[in-house]
């Protein structure tokens, strides 16, 4: 919403025309004076504090935004805090004495906003009461006549909110190629154009004038108000995506529909009986001058029991005697079967939309056991196996993130991987100044692993092939035996780094120099070697500063032999190099014989084309006439 600028507010107070020479006037306006200039004074005041009180940046997490968005918070961080409408003086603007910001004119709804879908929340709210009680309140006198003055309450203030949602459907902004129209005369004919307009229009005739000369207890006059149906769609639609339970949540819109259903029907019922004759026959409903069935409560819970029974096909109700009422059973039934038969389909497809997960998790499971049993897996290995299924389904750890992010695009991707495993990556000290793009790629490519109680995660003269980080659990630097423990690392400790970049001159190798054992059951993060590799390819000066990084950590521990790190090359190095010029060349040729042999397949063509126009050629000169096909093959 727009911000009115407070330094044009002050001459429209500054600059009123005083007509009345009256001290009494002069004084309020003196006081007024004083009040504005308060007023303005503390709002710079508050602007300029908010402004000062900006919070230091996260230089890590800078690295990740770019140089696009850098530039506009800078905008933003030296913008003028009083600036008009959103940055529009001209149109914001009202020109003249005292211009103040017209922020209607620049108020436009973002239809993914929070602030749209509250109000969807509101506006569904009049829609659902005219949905469920205007019918009810035309069908059933005594629930008109009792409570008049509160339905007329109800009622206008519906139509308010009616209006309200007009004049917010007008400044709705919507996408056109890809950018969100703001304009106020394209807005206003947008809507005009679209059906949403016609229907909110005619929902908003005001038929009920005709209480002027029918009465007030005729609440059916405004069923027009029915027609803005949408906007209660369109909340369900936006809540169902917005909830965390979605599948509990269209089993319960579902109900709701049935329970309007049965409601309208029910309503239905009774106007009917009350147009053939209360107690007329035994189908109608019975005869009101008794007192049992005189009873407001009675009427309504007798139409919907009936209701209920008819739609849900149960039947055992009393038959129908005249014609009309044999056609409206019949038009009941139809719609039951229908509403059962959504009812089934419905609920059974959202039992297994939400058991799905389970099921996949427990027929990996099976398969397990199945494969351990054929193979005479011992009885404690198989105790272990399952113990760790047990936890990954008791703390929600069976989720695979590449198959469930798989259908978005790779920016999306890279933007969650970094708010999930930002915090973890920031732990690794040889990655603190690394490139942003490089960052990236190692995010996307970390692993969430998890180890069972006792589980080595690598011992002492193992190849390391992999680094990790600790995101939850304890892992214990053990000795030999398995039992003396020297060291407890906990959440955000890493090790392994320095294995994976395999740094020349370094003592251990690329060698497992500890032991550490899972305490309990850990969360890890692992990032594997030719993970940190293939990304490292694209970005050979960060690769160059990690193995410098590493170096010194070495250096610092002392884990490095100068003689090897000031040798030569790297004879691995120099081999990995000679394999990738042979596969090069490899290449190289298959594209040169594909290459001849379409040449030499073209030469072939050339000259068997040769032979046939020397035929030809031959057969002219010799006197014999020429057909058009010889000809043209001889002009060429």
């Amino acid at each position: 919403m727009a911000k009115v600028n407070t330094q044009y507010s002050q001459p429209s107070l500054t600059h009123l025309p005083v007509k009345s020479s009256d001290g009494d006037l002069g004084q309020m306006e003196n006081g007024l004076r004083r009040v504005s200039h308060l007023i303005v004074s503390l709002r710079a005041w508050a602007a300029r504090h908010l402004h000062q009180e900006n919070q230091s940046s996260d230089s890590f997490l800078d690295r990740f935004r770019g140089a696009e968005l850098k530039e506009l918070s800078s905008r933003e961080s030296g913008a003028n805090p009083n600036m008009d409408c959103q940055g529009l003086p001209d149109r914001g603007r009202r020109k003249g004495k005292g211009a103040i910001c017209t922020s209607w004119d620049a108020i436009v709804v973002d239809p993914s906003s929070n602030a749209y879908y509250r109000w969807l929340t509101v506006i569904a709210l009049p829609v659902f009461y005219n949905w469920c009680l205007l019918v009810c309140r035309a069908c059933f006198d005594e629930l008109q006549s009792e409570n008049l003055i509160l339905w007329l309450v109800l009622d206008y203030s519906a139509d308010v909110l009616y209006i309200l949602d007009m004049l917010v459907r007008a400044r709705t902004g919507f996408l056109e190629q890809g950018l969100m129209v703001r304009d106020a005369k394209r807005l206003r004919k947008h809507y005009t154009k679209t059906l949403h307009f016609k229907l909110d229009t005619l929902s908003l005739v005001p038929t009920d004038l005709a209480y002027l000369k029918l009465g007030i207890n005729y609440p059916e006059l405004r069923f027009n108000r029915l027609l803005k149906f949408s906007r209660l769609f369109e909340f369900f639609d936006r809540t169902e995506t917005r909830t965390n339970y979605p599948n509990v949540f269209r089993i319960g819109n579902l109900v709701l529909y049935i329970l309007v259903i049965i409601h309208w029907n029910a309503c239905i019922y009774f106007a009917i009986s009350k147009f053939i004759g209360f107690g007329t026959d035994s189908w109608v409903y019975p005869n009101i001058s008794k007192p049992e069935y005189g009873r407001l409560s009675r009427k309504y819970i007798y139409s919907l029991y009936w209701s209920t029974l008819t739609l849900t096909t149960i039947g055992e109700t009393p038959p129908p005697v005249k014609d009309e009422e044999y056609l409206f059973v019949v038009i009941d039934f139809l719609v039951g079967v229908l509403i059962f038969a959504t009812i089934v389909g419905n609920v059974g497809s959202m039992i297994s939309n939400m058991n799905a997960s389970r099921a996949e998790f427990q027929a990996k499971i099976d398969s397990i056991k199945q494969y351990m049993q054929f193979r005479k897996v011992t009885k404690d290995l198989e105790t272990r196996v399952i113990r760790w299924f047990d936890y990954l389904w008791a703390n929600k750890k069976t989720v695979d993130e590449k198959e469930v992010l798989k259908s978005l695009p790779d920016k999306l991707k890279a933007e969650i991987a970094i708010n999930v495993h930002l915090d973890t990556l920031k732990k690794v000290r040889i990655f603190q100044d690394c490139e942003a793009g490089l960052l990236v790629e190692l995010v996307l490519k970390l692993r969430p692993t998890v180890f069972s109680p006792g589980d080595y995660i690598c011992k002492k003269g193992d190849i390391g092939r992999e680094m990790y980080i600790i995101k939850e659990g304890k892992l214990a630097v053990v000795a030999d035996d398995g039992i003396t423990q020297f060291v407890v690392l906990s959440d955000g400790s890493y090790f392994g780094e320095i294995s994976i970049l395999n740094i020349k001159g370094s003592k251990s190798g690329n060698r497992r120099t500890a032991n550490i054992r899972s305490i309990g059951y850990s969360d890890l993060f692992c990032l594997s070697k030719d993970d940190l590799m293939e990304a490292l390819t694209e970005y050979p000066d960060a690769k160059k500063a990690l193995e410098e990084k590493g170096r010194q950590i070495l250096m610092k521990d002392n884990l490095i032999d100068d003689d090897l790190a000031n040798a030569g090359p790297d004879p691995k190095d120099i081999e990995e190099k000679v394999e990738y010029l042979e596969t090069s060349l490899d290449t190289l040729q298959t594209r040169f014989a594909r290459l001849l042999a379409e040449y030499s397949a073209a030469q072939i063509k050339l000259k068997q084309r040769l032979s046939q126009l020397e035929s030809h050629m031959n057969v002219g000169e010799h006197g014999l006439p020429l057909n058009g096909e010889a000809s043209g093959d001889a002009a060429e």
